[in-house]
């Protein structure tokens, strides 16, 4: 439904900015993901020098 919105109006503002919402959105859950990865892994450096 959105292709067929975008194509028919031949915005290309508004085809970029849907574009850039899903990148967006894309990147999120890998941040998120990096972020709970680097706290395990500072969690377990702590631990082997106790």
């Amino acid at each position: 439904m959105c292709r067929a919105a975008l194509e028919s109006e031949g915005n290309t503002a508004k085809a970029k900015g849907i574009n850039d919402g899903i990148v967006y959105l894309m990147v999120i859950p890998y941040v998120l993901v990096g972020l709970v990865c680097f706290a395990v892994y500072k969690m377990y450096q702590k631990k082997i020098k106790v």
